[in-house]
């Protein structure tokens, strides 16, 4: 057929069934197509029987018949096992197909094959059973039993292929859960295939995460997506995909509170950029970071304050010392101030908290304290840098000013990070400790910026009862980020008790 006669044929609108767990859906393209059979496979204990449970009742939701074939558990201990989590089935058949007959000794027979029997007998209870109640969503739990009780790959796969078709003349969406994740032959006759993973770690929670590894006819998202097993079935977090995510906004710059600072930071901080505070424990990095979303607060943002290293109360008590009060901005809701255990998150779980103080909660300064602990909470994840580098796009796309505290090994002469994350930011603030007139002082400076033409100076920085001052630029100084300066002149230094009553970092 010639090119100009060539006709494109439009797309009709999918629909889609639901999972009932939207971050499933998100990965779906909108759930699952209807009317098809689905394969989900993952090891005893990663969240197969709880993911079937979620979509039957979702379809109880709905006000459609939901039918639970089991040959692995009983359904007391389905009952049971919904009842841990605040379910209640009513409106779910449960079918038994091995219940105290079946196991009775008395019943067995000996002229025929077991095998052959009791594959044809299984198979054709189900099928009465759909008939009967005529379910517009069906799982099956589990494969394990059919395969064994079929003995033979090529009957296996024959009963399979039958029971795809009759549940399709039924108009039935299917999901057939399975412990063996290494079956090929079985994934080719499933529309879908989504595997449920679970990984063990040396200290901490356990890592869970899901996979559509097939779906025809549906652009899936691809890859790793975490998700955690608690009370009240699965959450799922989608992969993170900054491009996804853009949105229009004016890059303006405030203030961070303190003059000096403006002018290190050529005015400010600009929205939609992110910048690193970097520096030794103890200089002053998170202080800094208060002052900057102190100011984001007075100026009537939202903001949210992600908390791994230290506890709420603490921040909160240390800040109102030093006149940084951030009590009453919790209080009225403006400041939502988290406390993260980095033993116990994963990488999608915190990108989802982030979209969600983002997105939910409209939140424009966000604060990352620190990604230290972070870090070492996660020696195996290998593409750490690469999630971090799409939750810092998103938070620029989307006109976040976003504060990351990181800390460096060292006091004095070299020091070193656990990861590097200076390309990735927008601007660097380094913090320096140096000695002066026999005391040790932090110096700091703007190495950074892609937004502004920020100086190439050194100042001091002190924290006082009255909170942070920048100094003078220490051009009278020479070997000031070495920590062993030679003095040259007469710049005054910054007078004044500094606050040690608590870890300042």
């Amino acid at each position: 057929m010639p090119d100009d006669d060539k006709r494109s044929v439009p797309t009709p609108a999918r629909t889609a069934v639901s999972t009932g767990i939207p971050g499933l859906d998100d990965i779906l393209a909108g759930g699952l197509t209807p009317q098809r059979l689905y394969l989900v496979e993952g090891t005893p204990g990663t969240g197969k029987t709880t993911l079937s449970l979620q979509f039957l009742l979702e379809g109880v939701e709905r006000g459609e018949k939901g039918l639970y074939v089991t040959l692995s558990e009983s359904a007391d201990e389905l009952r049971a096992g919904a009842a841990s989590h605040g379910w209640s089935l009513d409106g779910i058949e449960v079918y038994e197909l091995v219940n105290e007959l079946g196991l009775d000794p008395d019943s067995e027979q000996s002229i025929l094959h077991p095998s052959d029997v009791e594959l044809g007998e299984t198979v054709r209870e189900v099928m009465e059973r759909v008939d009967a109640l005529e379910p517009s969503r069906v799982v099956f739990d589990s494969l394990s039993e059919l395969r064994l009780l079929a003995q033979n790959p090529l009957r296996y796969r024959r009963q399979i292929l039958a029971l795809k078709q009759y549940f399709a003349s039924r108009r039935c969406t299917v999901l057939m859960l399975d412990d063996n994740t290494a079956d090929v032959q079985l994934h080719s006759i499933a529309h879908g295939v989504i595997v449920l993973e679970q990984m063990e770690r040396q200290f901490g929670a356990e890592r869970r995460r899901v996979r559509v590894l097939k779906m025809r006819g549906v652009k899936a998202r691809g890859g790793f997506h975490d998700f955690i097993l608690d009370t009240g079935g699965l959450t799922v977090f989608p992969r993170l995909v900054a491009a996804e995510h853009g949105a229009d906004f004016n890059p303006v710059t405030n203030t961070t509170g303190l003059a000096e600072l403006d002018l290190l930071l050529g005015g400010g901080l600009v929205k939609g950029t992110s910048t690193l505070l970097m520096g030794p424990s103890g200089s002053g990095k998170t202080t800094t970071a208060v002052r900057c979303l102190l100011a984001a607060l007075e100026r009537g943002s939202r903001a949210s304050y992600f908390l791994f290293d230290e506890g709420k109360a603490t921040l909160l008590a240390r800040s109102a010392l030093l006149g940084m009060d951030l009590r009453p901005y919790v209080a009225n809701g403006s400041l939502d101030l988290m406390q993260i255990d980095p033993a116990e998150i994963s990488p999608g779980e915190l990108s989802s908290r982030v979209r969600e103080a983002v997105e939910q909660n409209g939140s424009t300064f966000v604060v990352i304290d620190s990604l230290n602990a972070y870090v070492h909470a996660m020696p195996d994840e290998q593409y750490l840098i690469l999630q971090m580098h799409e939750l810092l796009s998103y938070l620029d796309q989307k006109g976040v000013t976003t504060v990351i505290v990181l800390g460096q090994h060292g006091v004095i002469g070299e020091v070193r990070s656990d990861v590097d994350l200076s390309y990735l930011s927008d601007g660097i603030l380094l913090f320096r400790y140096f000695e002066a007139q026999g005391s040790v002082r932090t110096a700091l400076s703007v190495v950074k910026s892609r937004v502004n033409a920020h100086e190439r100076t050194i100042r001091e920085l002190r924290i006082s009862a009255t909170g942070l001052q920048v100094g003078e630029v220490l051009t009278d100084f020479q070997g000031v980020l070495t920590g062993l300066p030679a003095y040259g002149g007469k710049v005054a230094m910054l007078e004044g008790e500094t606050v040690t009553s608590g870890p300042v970092t």
